[in-house]
């Protein structure tokens, strides 16, 4: 009887350690042409385990499910939902160093470890826009006939990262820079690819998205027409990043994948999986296409407690431009 209390006990235990890591992650990580599944292969190699996304709107699922979560690891977070995440208290610390980290900002959040990120941008095609806008006051004030694709604010991580950004940049005027700009807006789309989508399909001259969209094209399709137009007041700052649940059954095997962020391994995937800058990685260890991006000058970078308290004031003043 003894003997066969130990071998139930050996079976749950190997039974135990067999269960994947569970990592709940936005739709497009995972997708066949997200980071998730080259992050799967190399980590799987790693630590002799599976690895089991779950896609979706990772937070409002947390949020949900609280303490009964499966997940082990979350990933998708940024830097304007943090402070939302870090409240329901789900998450434990990473415990590691943070000194690899290449950001162009100083970050110490002992929760919440960056994998990438990038700046937000107005993108157009340099074959038929030879005078980009060179401040948001320009593109604003101009008097040229652009049509522009951006996102709903309320729906979308790029759409909350503009009225943030213009907020940052028009203050008090915010309400006036947006009821300028709304006319050049044809369309405003839920997320990011439908405008996307919109702008390489011709039917606008910009769209909203980040300095290093124009990667894909020239390393995907040798296409060098997509640029990123450049403003002189600065650049929204954007950083997605993990975090390790507080209940998770594999705290050992979560920490590992926490700790495999940092690593070459997983950085190198980001810029060519993810068409961003990778959150530690050195720039001279970059594609060499990535030198060929334009880069702007000043980072505008809000903490999450300054983008919580003018998300909603923000988002407020964008809507009542827009819906006029």
């Amino acid at each position: 009887m003894k003997y066969g209390l130990t071998l139930a006990a050996v079976m749950a235990a190997s039974a135990a350690s067999a269960e994947p890591l569970t990592i709940y992650a936005p739709d497009y990580f995972a997708s066949e042409w997200g980071p998730g599944p080259a992050i799967r292969e190399a980590f799987e190699a790693q630590c002799a385990c599976e690895i089991e996304y779950v896609t979706g709107d990772v937070l409002p699922r947390l949020m949900l499910e609280g303490e009964r979560t499966k997940a082990d690891v979350a990933i998708g977070f940024n830097s304007d939902v943090t402070k939302k995440a870090r409240e329901t208290g789900l998450f434990a610390p990473h415990g590691l160093d943070l000194s690899p980290l290449t950001l162009p900002i100083d970050w110490q959040d002992d929760i919440f470890l960056p994998f990438n990120w990038s700046y937000t941008a107005f993108i157009y095609d340099n074959t038929k826009i030879t005078n980009p806008p060179t401040s948001f006051y320009e593109l604003v004030n101009s008097d040229e006939d652009w049509s522009i694709a951006i996102q709903d604010p309320r729906t979308s991580i790029s759409g909350l990262a503009l009225v943030l950004w213009g907020k940052e940049v028009f203050g008090d005027d915010a309400p006036e820079a947006w009821a300028k700009l709304a006319p050049k807006v044809t369309t405003v789309t839920k997320g990011w690819s439908e405008a996307y989508g919109l702008f390489t399909d011709g039917e606008v001259d910009m769209v909203l998205s980040y300095t290093t969209s124009p990667a894909y094209h020239i390393m995907a399709e040798e296409d060098e027409t997509k640029s990123a137009a450049l403003f002189d007041e600065g650049h929204y700052f954007i950083v997605e990043t993990a975090a390790k649940l507080a209940g998770t059954d594999q705290p050992e095997l979560a920490d590992e994948f926490m700790a495999f962020i940092l690593s070459p391994t997983f950085q190198n995937i980001i810029p060519t999986a993810n068409w961003s800058y990778p959150a530690a990685l050195p720039k001279d260890q970059w594609p060499e296409e990535f030198s060929q991006l334009n880069y702007p000058e000043k980072a505008i970078f809000l903490s999450e407690d300054e983008a919580d308290a003018l998300r909603n004031e923000a988002i407020a003043e964008w809507r009542a431009a827009f819906s006029q």
